[in-house]
Parts: C-alpha cells; structure tokens; sequence
C-alpha cells in the first residue's frame, strides 16, 4: 500500500528558511516523478516544484531561486528546501508521487500535507 508522510512544517518568520521532508513507501520510487503543491487558504492547490526521476526539476515562477527539490532514490525521500520565505509562502504543503509515464494525466499518491506559516 502507498504511503507518503511529510514532515518539516511549521511557522517561520518572512526570510527565513524551511526544509519540508516526504518519506515513500509502498511505490517503486525510481518510476515515480515526485511533487511538492501547496494550498493557502481559500485558494486552489498549486504545484510548486517536481523533480523527475533521473533529477531534472521545475518549479512555480514565484518560488525559483529561493525553493529547491530533491530526492533521495536510496532513501525513497523527497525534499523541499525553502530559503527567502514571504508570507505567501503560507499553506498546507502535500507530497504527490505519480508514475513517470502518468505525469500530468494522474492524480497519483498523495501525503496528508503538513502545515507552513511565515508569519511575524
């Protein structure tokens, strides 16, 4: 059964850093492009990055330059370093695992978010 937890949440205040974690089990994760979207208060859920699997990224236009995914193939992780963060930055942020082959057409694996706040 798949499996994705976040962790690495919380609140900060505007320019500092956060660093969001996604632990997979249950997928073959090397087949599995991964993603980190993000939903602020009454708004739509929004893609902020994903990284296939042999490592090649793209992020949301407001994030590039200060968000930065990763992942750990070893590992079955994911990661989301977040560096400048502004208080748009605010929302439940959820890890998504969909098959290579599916990307952009499937829903795929979803965590169950974890909570970020940048606030002063």
């Amino acid at each position: 059964q798949a499996q994705l937890v976040e962790s690495g949440g919380g609140l900060v205040q505007p320019g500092g850093s956060l660093r969001l974690s996604c632990a997979a089990s249950g997928i073959i994760f090397s087949f599995y492009t991964m993603a980190w979207h993000r939903q602020a208060p009454g708004k739509q859920r929004e893609l902020v990055a994903h990284i296939v699997s042999g490592g090649m990224t793209s992020y949301l236009d407001s994030v590039k330059g200060r968000f930065t995914i990763s992942r750990d193939n070893v590992k079955n992780m994911v990661y989301l370093q977040m560096n400048s963060l502004k208080p748009e930055d605010t929302g439940v942020y959820y890890c998504n695992g969909v098959p290579n082959p599916t990307w952009g057409r499937s829903s795929g694996y979803w965590g169950q978010g974890t909570q970020v706040t940048v606030s002063s």
